[in-house]
């Protein structure tokens, strides 16, 4: 038979753990109809609340179960790593614990698996119940990183997917410390098919999802796909330069043609407060990918494990 390792990455969702895991055991009949043996990788991210409890509760009543609990809080990228270097199945599949990733897809997804796709994905046609300002800001910033990476990154996607062996084994050959995934399942390639569906709010907890930590995370993905930044800054340089001479020029001439005074302090004082923010705005386009070359060189697991079940 074959084996379907089902990777749950989970941080302080205690209250999802068991729903997760009864919601994803309904599709027991088609598992046993297609002749997949199934196991089930909790990636505990250093949670703090009885996630790791619940889950041991679950080992306890099925070997199909599995822990794995991280020392600290890792991030989810780094959970997802884990999990599928744990998985030891012929077919991996991505979940988030809080049920916005509906099991009920998998018979559809595995369809498309045997009509020969390498990977089944999904993504969110809708954002209801998300704030407004997130879903705006959210749209824009694929709207520029497929503008500006060679790698698509498509609108509304979920790390909701289904893979082959050998496409979890190129994912996990990319073994870079700063991982965005979203952005590596587009790099490895193959022939993928998409999913649509209409966004399914978590029955229980909140989120740990902030703007703030999907700001950096967007850039986290812009730094990791593009270098599309550092020439703006380049650009923005050069064009500086050349504004600077022109202004000089200028100066120069009309002093020497018309003998004016020289310009007040108070517009000497905007352009040079212009100048020294476009200054630093490029040291920081330039310091967030020497930060990542930094954490790369210093070559750091992607994540320490404190206990496995």
């Amino acid at each position: 038979m074959e084996l379907l390792s089902v990777i749950v990455p989970c941080y302080n969702e205690e209250e999802n753990i068991r729903d997760f895991y009864e919601e994803l055991m309904k599709n027991g009949g088609f598992f046993q109809d297609r002749g997949l043996e199934v196991e089930v990788i909790y990636i505990d991210d250093g949670s703090k609340d009885g996630t790791v409890k619940k889950v041991k509760e679950l080992a306890a009543e099925d070997a199909r179960v599995h822990l794995v609990s991280f020392s600290r809080n890792f991030g989810k990228e780094a959970a997802v790593y884990a999990g599928l270097q744990k998985a030891k199945g012929d077919y991996a599949v991505m979940m988030d614990c809080d049920l916005q990733d509906p099991p009920s897809l998998l018979p559809e997804m595995f369809r498309y698996i045997g009509e020969g796709y390498d990977s089944v994905a999904t993504r969110r046609v809708t954002r209801k119940g998300e704030p407004v300002i997130r879903s705006f800001f959210a749209r824009m910033f694929y709207r520029l990183i497929n503008k500006i990476s060679r790698t698509e990154i498509v609108d509304g996607a979920r790390d909701y997917r289904l893979m082959t062996r050998q496409v979890v084994d190129s994912i996990l050959a990319m073994a870079e410390y700063n991982r965005f995934t979203k952005g590596i399942f587009g790099w490895v390639g193959y022939q993928t098919k998409w999913l649509e569906y209409e966004n399914i709010e978590r029955k229980k907890g909140e989120t740990k999802w902030s703007f703030w930590k999907l700001f950096l995370y967007s850039i986290d993905g812009i730094t990791a796909f593009s270098t599309v930044p550092l020439a703006i800054a380049s650009f923005m340089g050069v064009l500086f330069c050349v504004v600077a001479f022109l202004m000089i020029l200028f100066i120069i001439v009309r002093k020497l043609a018309f003998g004016d005074p020289t310009a007040g302090w108070p517009s000497m004082v905007c352009i040079m407060l212009m100048c020294s923010g476009i200054q630093l705005f490029c040291l920081g386009i330039v310091g967030q990918y020497l930060s990542k070359t930094y954490m790369e060189v210093k070559k750091r697991p992607v994540y320490l494990v404190k206990e496995e079940w």
